[in-house]
């Protein structure tokens, strides 16, 4: 056996492999969808106004050490349950000692989850199409096999996954590519809001 029939061998193996991948990327894709029109409704309430009344009032409730009224107060701004549990921690830290360095672990905790979260759908925009160009050409050499051969039924199948896997890997790829971007600016806008909350708390009377 000579390598081009090992390469061959190897490109064969993983055609399966690979059209599997192909669609377990357009479900997750899809499913991440769903997940981002629920996050941009949940923000569509996002207002400035409505931000600093909040803040305030938690403000109020804290300094008359009240940290549950404090809580629900910020919970009307929480546009997502990972900035729940911050305001939560915020809440619960900025009066205590050390609250200022504990307040910005918080934040910092709360900016490293938004980019796994993000990330998911990052690896898709580079997976989607990676994983379309590979089920394109590997039906590419059983067509053109069966071109060589007459079998023009063979080569209009092979044809057909290859042109359709990268129709899918495109598809993938724009869709993540959209959600990412749209996600990177929703939560740099959530964590503006908390570090606005927190300046707000951390205000001296």
């Amino acid at each position: 056996m000579n390598v081009e029939e090992v390469i061959f061998d190897v490109a064969e193996a993983l055609r399966y492999p690979v059209l599997i991948l192909a669609l377990a990327a357009l479900a997750l894709v899809l499913v991440e969808a769903g997940a981002f029109a629920v996050e941009v409704v949940q923000r569509r309430r996002r207002d400035t106004a409505r931000l600093e009344s909040v803040a305030q009032a938690a403000r109020a409730a804290l300094e008359s050490g009240d940290v549950k009224t404090a809580e629900r107060e910020l919970h009307k701004v929480a546009w997502s349950g990972a900035m729940a549990s911050t305001l939560d921690l915020i809440a619960e830290r900025v009066r205590g000692s050390g609250g200022a360095d504990r307040v910005a672990k918080a934040l910092a905790d709360f900016d490293f989850q938004s980019l796994r979260r993000l990330e998911r759908t990052r690896v898709l925009v580079r997976a989607g199409p990676a994983l379309g160009l590979m089920g394109t050409l590997i039906p590419l050499a059983p067509a053109l096999a069966g071109l060589a051969d007459g079998d023009v039924a063979r080569l209009s199948r092979n044809l057909r996954v290859a042109f359709s896997v990268t129709v899918l890997g495109l598809l993938v790829g724009a869709l993540a590519f959209a959600i990412s971007l749209v996600r990177d600016r929703l939560y740099g806008q959530d964590l503006s809001d908390l570090e606005f909350v927190v300046a707000t708390l951390e205000a001296p009377s």
